[in-house]
This record gives structure tokens, C-alpha cells and sequence, in this order.
């Protein structure tokens, strides 16, 4: 989300997708994907983990309200700001860093109840300082706000990104050239550490990007605000779906990325703003299913 007083442009619509383009809700905790319930949590040595094993732990940072305006519902909707702890051999990584302080407009437009980073990693077992790298979807302030409480610490983003955040009017400045601030500047897709992969998905913005994390319990995509709600990245799929299998138009569009993303099969996609899970298969898990 940007700031109200920014100036906001929508995002360029999705192209329609042709045939020739080819939850589970859980707790607001700590959540692992890749491994069965009660099983190691990923770290090296833990019981019923192996060492080398790569798994995702969700964490949670608050939530804001969003204005009924902005929801597009006769009501205000209130949305969790979930990051993620990738736990990999190579170190631990984390997507996206929850809500930063902003200016008090946009403070009583959003009404951010915020848990501190810190805390939510200490919740997993980590310290900050244990943090090898850090992947912001986006630069809204509600994604990278606890940036600047890891200084020093590699921040990977699409080039476009930073350029349009250090624009000025589309997030809180200093939540982006904050003392110690590092970027990894990419452009597109890039393979950050083995079995780990950035993918653009633009739409929300420009220079938005994912996370293709490979599991022992197979891919799951750190999907970011590609889309807002499992339900919403569910209806994308299927238009796609429609169109591969040459339905007449009019079809719904969708975007020209999830042509690059189902070729990785993800079995789980996981999101900011909504604690549900997309599940392989077409529909969320079932309660309690959540490692396997």
C-alpha cells in the first residue's frame, strides 16, 4: 500500500491470456512449509530435519485496515502483513520485513497494529543478526518497514523498484536510503541461491517480484501482493486454464507471468496480505494440513 497522499496510478491491466502463451488458514504464526506437523523446524541439527533441508516459516507482523473505498466492499477490510523466514543451507533469508512508521495521515488512513520483527524472528529461533538476505516483493512501506532494523543485511529488489520508490511520492523514504541500506539490484528473473528463485510479477507494481522456494515438500511461491488473496490468485489460474483450453471470449485476463510460474508447479502459494494457502489441485488445504 502507498501512502494516501501519494500519487497513485493503477497498475497496467494484465494481458488476456491465449492457449498459444502458455488454505489452508491457519494461525497469524509461525508456519512451516516442506516438512509433515510436529517435525524439525528447518534449522541445522534440529530433530527430524536434515541439515541441508530448505523449509519457509511464516511469520506475523500485524495488520492494517484498509478503507472500504480501497477494498472495494461497503466495509472495511482488515488484512494481515505476513513475511517469510526462508531457512537454506547457504543462510537464512528473509521476504519482505512488515509495516514501517509513516507520516500521520497515512497512519489514521491504514490504522497499523504492528508486531515487532524482532520479536516475530526471535518466535522462529533467529536474531535479526543471524539474517543473510533480505527480498522485498515490493518498496510500499507496509512490505519492507523493518528494513532499517537490518542494516547492513543485502536487500535484493528489481531495478524499476528502487528507482520508483527513490522517486519520491510511493513510500516512506526513509525506510529505503536508511543508514547501512545494501541493494542487490536485479533485473527480472534470478536464481539467488539453489533451489531458491526471484521471479517478476509485475502488476501491483512495476517492479514487483516473487520467490520460488523449493522444498523437500515440493515448490512453494512466496507470491508477495502478485495478488491481494488466494481466492483472487485461484480465479487468475483458472482463467488461464479457460483460455489454454480454447474457450470462447470474452475471458478474463491474467497476468503474462503465471505462464513462467506454473512451469515450476508451485504446490503451495503463500501471500502478504491473506493467511490462506493455494494449494496444488485447485482449492485450499484442508484444516491442519498445513506441512504436507
Amino acid at each position: 500500500m502507498q501512502p494516501p497522499s501519494s500519487n497513485r496510478q493503477a497498475p497496467p491491466p494484465p494481458r488476456e491470456g491465449t492457449a498459444d502463451e502458455r488454505v489452508d488458514r491457519d494461525h497469524h504464526g509461525t508456519y512451516d512449509h516442506g516438512r509433515e506437523p510436529g517435525a524439525g523446524t528447518g534449522f541445522e541439527g534440529a530433530e527430524g530435519t536434515a541439515a541441508d533441508a530448505i523449509t519457509v516459516t511464516r511469520l506475523d507482523l500485524g495488520y492494517f485496515i484498509r478503507p472500504a473505498a480501497e477494498a472495494g466492499l461497503p466495509y472495511p477490510r482488515v488484512e494481515p502483513a505476513l513475511a517469510y523466514l526462508v531457512r537454506h543451507p547457504r543462510g537464512l533469508l528473509l521476504f519482505d520485513s512488515g509495516i514501517g512508521a509513516a507520516d500521520p495521515e497515512t497512519e489514521a488512513h491504514y490504522r497499523p497494529r504492528r508486531r515487532p520483527l524482532t520479536g516475530a524472528l526471535a518466535a522462529a529461533g533467529v536474531r535479526a543478526g543471524d539474517l543473510a538476505l533480505i527480498v522485498n516483493c515490493h518498496l510500499h512501506f507496509d512490505h519492507c518497514g523493518g528494513n532499517p532494523l537490518l542494516p547492513g543485511v543485502p536487500v535484493v529488489v528489481q531495478r524499476t523498484e528502487l528507482a520508483a520508490a527513490r522517486a519520491g511520492g510511493y513510500t516512506v523514504g526513509a525506510l529505503i536510503d536508511f543508514p547501512g541500506a545494501v541493494y542487490e539490484e536485479i533485473d527480472g528473473e534470478h536464481l539467488l541461491w539453489p533451489g531458491v528463485r526471484v521471479l517478476p510479477t509485475p502488476g501491483h507494481t512495476d517492479g514487483h517480484q516473487s520467490l520460488l522456494v523449493e522444498t523437500d515438500d515440493g515448490p512453494v511461491l512466496l507470491a508477495g501482493q502478485a495478488y491481494d488473496t488466494a481466492s483472487d490468485y485461484g480465479a487468475a489460474l483458472l482463467a488461464r486454464t479457460a483460455a489454454a483450453d480454447g474457450a470462447a471470449p470474452p475471458l478474463p485476463p491474467y497476468p503474462a507471468w503465471l505462464d513462467r510460474v506454473e512451469e515450476f508447479g508451485p504446490r503451495r502459494v503463500v501471500f502478504a496480505h491473506d493467511a490462506s494457502v493455494r494449494c496444488a489441485g485447485g482449492g485450499p488445504a484442508r484444516p491442519g494440513a498445513a506441512g504436507g
